[in-house]
């Protein structure tokens, strides 16, 4: 494949932040709309630089920048597209909330100029986590994005909030700080036989297969406890409900939307391309995934919080995530990278519908205190709804396909007892989401004070639904259309598969 300089991988990182500078300087309280048109247009103009890259990349090309310490090929691209989509839809729907959230005192116009920052800085941290070429750098890039976010979930600075992004921030730091030390073990053990190369992603497969095993398997378990940590799988989880549900809902939707993806997408660049070498590698990945889909999905079974009933969901569905790329397989790796798009639509339409709930009922969300917001609320229903059937695996939507193709690769690697927890898993999300649908959108209120202060409740704004819109019409798209995301699917796993043949 071809190899071209570009500045776009650059830019990609470096706009953002120069974003987040613009709205510290110009988005006071006096021009109210400042800070909010200068990041939505910075993250257009962010979008619009992801598509020109998506367009060279699968065209055939892998760009390089800054020497060749950025380097984007098929799968940063796609995750590119991804992480810059969603954080646009995610600033187009922050509009309104945060200004329902500034009216209710909870915020402040100074404050609303460091969230909307912190998004930016957000952005381009994550953009750098998924175009760096260098092993140790992945790290670094990682624990950026675990600043900027855990800033974000404590945004309200009450002492929940606080507490949440106290224990998001230790957790993960000591989780990826046992993913450290696996990089460097690995590197260390590779040094002598290939010298620097070892610290490049491109070459990791030639590490997986020239290290010794002692060496490759206790390396691959640290790196898998810091990345399963970053993702939220069990048992590394303790951090992420607690984060979900303290964070602004816009925040939630990008953490379980973007942030857990980043261990999955540090998985494939690294623990994945073990696998094929040293067959224990699967068999622990399916251990660890299966664990995380049964006891999140039985978590979420018993909240009544519906935002933590969402992340105790995400608990669950980055199992299936995990599990796809730990096979090590085209169609495992395919599996996994195509569940984790449709799980970023769907899981960024649910908590973003959870925060049109909010908005509507004025910070309501408790599914014993809410009912009977359908005819009130059309099309967040319409949009919940939607989203709680795909990811329970109900075709024709989007999810359907990327568990039936899970399910497949399970099959081939002989993992029935895997397919069985999968299958079931499915089964219990579908009734755990649309449960909690049917309570809060069409059943009568359990307390009739609910009931009675429902006559306020209406519609949200467009530019809330807005977002969840694009979102739902995605997720039907592809589900409906599964053709026009296959080339970016095979691309991005033919990309990760490469670096095994080189």
């Amino acid at each position: 494949m071809a190899k071209t300089d570009s500045l776009l991988p650059l830019f990609l990182i470096l706009w953002p932040f120069l974003g987040a500078i613009l709205v510290q300087l110009f988005g006071d309280g006096k021009r109210r709309l400042t800070r909010e048109g200068i990041a939505i247009l910075g993250m257009g103009v962010q979008l619009a630089a992801a598509l020109l890259q998506g367009w060279a990349v699968f065209g055939g090309t892998v760009l390089e920048s800054a020497g060749s310490g950025l380097r984007v090929d098929a799968l940063s691209a796609l995750m590119a597209l991804l992480i810059n989509g969603v954080i646009l839809l995610v600033l187009i729907q922050s509009v309104r909330y945060m200004q329902q959230e500034e009216a209710h005192g909870l915020t402040t116009p100074r404050r609303l100029r460091l969230y909307y920052a912190l998004i930016l800085i957000f952005a381009g941290a994550m953009n750098w986590t998924v175009t760096t070429n260098h092993l140790i750098l992945l790290y670094v890039a990682m624990e950026a994005s675990t600043l900027a976010t855990a800033l974000l979930v404590a945004f309200y600075r009450n002492k929940s909030s606080l507490e949440a992004g106290f224990k998001y921030v230790l957790l993960v730091m000591v989780g990826m700080t046992f993913s450290l030390l696996g990089m460097v073990l690995i590197f260390a053990a590779a040094h002598p036989l290939m010298g620097s190369k070892a610290l490049l992603l491109p070459h990791m497969g030639e590490v997986a297969r020239l290290i010794p095993r002692k060496a490759a398997l206790l390396g691959v378990g640290l790196m898998t406890a810091g990345f399963a940590t970053k993702a939220g799988l069990v048992p590394f989880h303790a951090w992420l409900p607690d984060a979900h549900s303290e964070a602004p809902s816009p925040v939630s939707a990008l953490l379980s939307g973007l942030i857990i993806k980043l261990g999955a997408y540090a998985l494939a660049r690294t623990v994945t391309l073990f696998a094929p070498a040293w067959h224990g590698v699967p068999l622990l990945i399916a251990i660890l995934a299966a664990a995380s889909m049964l006891i999140g999905i039985m978590m979420a079974l018993v909240q009544d919080d519906l935002k933590r009933m969402l992340a105790f969901s995400s608990v669950s569905q980055i199992g299936y995530v995990f599990m796809g790329l730990g096979l090590g397989s085209y169609l495992g790796v395919y599996a996994g990278l195509f569940h984790l798009v449709n799980h970023t639509l769907i899981k960024s339409l649910l908590f973003m519908s959870t925060g049109a709930i909010m908005y509507a009922t004025s910070g309501v969300r408790r599914i014993s205190q809410l009912g009977g917001l359908a005819r009130r609320m059309p099309v967040t229903s319409f949009c919940f709804i939607l989203g709680a059937l795909a990811l329970g695996g109900l075709p024709p939507l989007n999810a359907f396909l990327s568990k039936f193709t899970l399910f497949i690769a399970l099959g081939e690697a002989h993992l029935w007892w895997a397919l069985i927890i999968a299958i079931l898993t499915g089964l219990l999300t579908l009734a755990c989401l649309v449960r909690a649908a049917y309570k809060v959108f069409w059943a009568p209120a359990a307390v009739p004070e609910a009931e009675a202060g429902s006559a306020l409740v209406r519609e949200v704004p467009f530019l809330m639904y807005f977002s969840m819109a694009v979102l739902a019409g995605l997720s039907l798209l592809i589900g409906l259309f599964p053709g026009v995301l296959y080339p970016l699917l095979d691309g991005a796993t033919r990309a990760v598969l490469a670096v095994w043949t080189n």
